[in-house]
């Protein structure tokens, strides 16, 4: 057995699989490098909105104010909700990008417009010019924020995509704890290095991307959608760490000619081919990806991300800085859990149960908020547990797989635009949800005051998620890019767990000896595991 299994695939000795995978593993979890920018910028800013030098620099003289300045509710709301108007027209602009020119140079040149924003607001000398600079930094982020879902979707191989995918999410978790350690180091000096540190320091984040992705080959799926067959063969042989004549990579390489060109005899890939209705449901599936990631700004997580210090610091807690490093440490530990559990308990029961936890978690925060006095220590650490556990339920299920999702779901002819589309309605609802929650949360004139009961929102929020997760997404954990296109024309989302199971079984037929076996144990294992959501309608 052994010896037939390399004369197929080329698999050589157990040293040398182990070295190919662990290169081809690498190389395409590489690119999640760029949620590092995402997750660091994103962070970043909820401990520079407590630092005292950069509210006498960008605030308003306020005799009633400790400091003797404050930022008005208005000014606050424009700092920070103006990155993710940057990122909405970045995230619409990774498409005709990424299809112009190639994943790959595209994320380059997104790392060359977010170092543009993070210049302008190191040296900015008043808050028109960091305004302008966070906008242009969100634009980067944006770009990759479309760019490097699809990179990887169409890099990874199959087994491991989710797992892959989602490492895109933990370097988003990576890049906020990051924020927050670099925040509670320069907070307390006393002039302008204070935030200028903790924004330049993002220069060293897009250089190593930059760099690392001209080592990367182009997406095979790419160079194939544009006729460059021998290049796509070399790039796959590069991602596989196979042979460019290997059985197994042609058979792959095959697989993608056949489904680009059944696709382009639907549509050319227009962004009105996004909304087709047809066999394939290219409408349905585009529609999808862009309510998951509306859904998923809909968590609330980013009032945790963007505002997490100022609620820690209302909510009475002495040292908000050092909780907001505990709570993106546990949210970078949860999704680094994540990946493992996205090809291993599927993507559907995720995103329902992750759902589930949070609106409980919300409710009880919302709950605690309101019935105790500030000033009581157990309620104060009650709320921290429970913020701790909504992060971890988010970053190691909705944070993800949310991302690994939308990257599988939509057809390869229309990939980068429903993909852009799908980022672009997450940044649309990001930008939206960061201008209007320091109108709903702060007690000023013209401000609702709502505080800690703003988790009644979110806590509704996250049962609406848990609702559409049951109704509109299907189960395609282990499913190829291309076994995703016949498992929407032949199931729904209810019901495509068991259809998924017959797809799986399908596709070990064609493997031999052993390996066939094996596939099929798994298959009837999943079988009997009782975790698919679909159990809830029996």
């Amino acid at each position: 057995m052994p010896d037939k299994l390399q004369a197929v695939s080329g698999s050589g000795n157990g040293k040398s699989r182990l070295r190919r995978q662990l290169t081809r593993i690498a190389m395409t979890a590489f690119a999640a490098f760029g949620g590092i920018l995402f997750g660091y910028d994103t962070g970043s800013i909820s401990g520079i909105l407590q630092m005292e030098d950069w509210i006498r620099t960008f605030g308003r003289r306020d005799s009633g104010a400790a400091i003797g300045y404050s930022l008005p509710t208005s000014r606050e709301s424009l700092i920070v909700s103006i990155l993710s108007a940057g990122t909405f027209f970045g995230a619409l602009g990774g498409a005709p990008a990424g299809d112009m020119l190639g994943r790959r140079i595209s994320i380059m040149l997104s790392c060359l417009v977010f170092c543009l924003g993070v210049a302008l607001q190191t040296g900015a000398p008043n808050v028109a010019t960091f305004v302008v600079g966070r906008f242009f930094a969100g634009l980067g982020v944006g770009l990759i924020s479309t760019l490097v879902p699809i990179y990887q979707s169409e890099c990874a191989p199959k087994s491991i995509r989710g797992a892959l995918v989602s490492c895109y999410q933990w370097a988003i978790g990576i890049g906020q704890l990051l924020a927050a350690i670099v925040s509670n180091a320069t907070k307390d000096r006393p002039n302008h290095s204070s935030w200028q540190i903790c924004i330049a320091i993002q220069f060293v984040w897009a250089f190593v991307l930059f760099v690392g992705m001209l080592w990367l080959p182009e997406t095979p799926r790419w160079l194939i959608k544009e006729s460059r067959l021998d290049d796509a063969a070399r790039s796959l042989s590069r991602l596989r760490s196979l042979p460019v004549q290997d059985i197994a990579l042609r058979s792959e390489l095959d697989d993608i000619v056949s489904t680009l060109i059944a696709e382009k005899e639907i549509g050319q890939g227009s962004y009105r081919d996004c909304f087709r209705s047809g066999r394939n449901k290219v409408g349905l599936r585009t529609a999808t990806a862009i309510a998951l990631q509306i859904w998923q700004q809909l968590t609330g997580i980013n009032f945790i991300s963007y505002y997490g210090v100022t609620f820690f610091t209302s909510a009475g807690i002495k040292d908000p800085f050092l909780v907001s490093i505990a709570v993106n440490t546990v949210g970078t530990g949860m999704t680094f859990v994540s990946l493992w559990v996205a090809d291993l308990f599927g993507r559907r029961s995720l995103l329902f149960w992750g759902a589930v936890v949070m609106c409980v978690c919300e409710f009880l925060v919302a709950i605690l908020g309101v019935t105790l006095p500030a000033n009581d220590i157990a309620g104060q650490k009650a709320l921290i547990a429970l913020v701790c556990i909504y992060v971890a339920a988010f970053a190691s299920t909705w944070g993800p797989t949310g991302w690994v999702v939308t990257g599988e779901i939509v057809p390869l002819n229309v990939r980068a635009k429903g993909v852009s589309l799908a980022a672009a309605s997450n940044w649309l609802w990001n930008w939206a949800l960061a201008f209007a929650t320091p109108y709903l949360v702060n007690s000023g004139p013209g401000d609702a005051g709502l505080g800690v009961k703003v988790f009644f929102i979110w806590g509704s929020t996250c049962a609406g998620c848990a609702m559409f997760t049951y109704f509109c997404i299907p189960e395609m954990k282990g499913l190829s890019l291309e076994q995703i296109d016949r498992l929407y024309q032949n199931s729904t989302p209810v019901t495509s767990a068991r259809y998924r199971r017959q797809l799986m079984a399908e596709g070990s037929g064609r493997k031999s000896g052993n390996d066939a076996s094996d596939s099929l144990q798994e298959v009837e294992k999943e079988k009997a595991e009782g975790l698919e959501i679909e159990a809830l309608s029996v």
